[in-house]
């Protein structure tokens, strides 16, 4: 995968979604608008639009902000934003309140003893483990 250019679509992708004309003069304007620091030149707009580069992060946040999209969707693209919201949300919706206090508990307790919990859980994960499915060819 191109990130350069995966971010380009992206860009091109929010800009006319936001009816925006997909132009580096435009991004150079709007931006430059938004921006307290140092104005960007025609040439960093056009990169970012052309997969030649990709903005910092602060740069970054003024786009999402001008086009109205999460900054990691911008950046990373909306399947990586669906796959933490799934994570978040497995933790989110399956713990009880006891699970949540023992995780509490084990994140207070220093390194090395969470090493060594950590060790016992994997082992038991590791014995509880269903077996794959036979075969039925063998």
């Amino acid at each position: 995968m191109d990130e350069k250019l995966e971010f380009s679509k992206r860009l091109r992708a929010a800009m006319q979604a936001a009816g925006c004309e997909v132009r580096a003069s435009v991004i150079e304007h709007e931006f430059n608008q938004r921006w307290l620091g140092r104005s960007i030149s025609l040439q960093a707009a056009w990169s970012w639009l052309n997969a030649k580069a990709i903005p910092a992060q602060d740069k970054l946040q003024v786009l999402a902000e001008w086009l109205k999209v999460e900054p990691q969707v911008l950046r990373f693209g909306e399947g990586v934003a669906e796959s933490v919201q799934k994570y978040k949300a497995r933790w989110e919706d399956k713990l009880t309140y006891e699970e949540r206090e023992t995780f509490d508990a084990f994140l207070q307790l220093p390194a090395p003893q969470r090493k060594i919990l950590r060790e016992v859980i994997l082992t038991f994960a590791k014995a509880h483990q269903e077996p794959p499915p036979e075969d039925p060819a063998s």
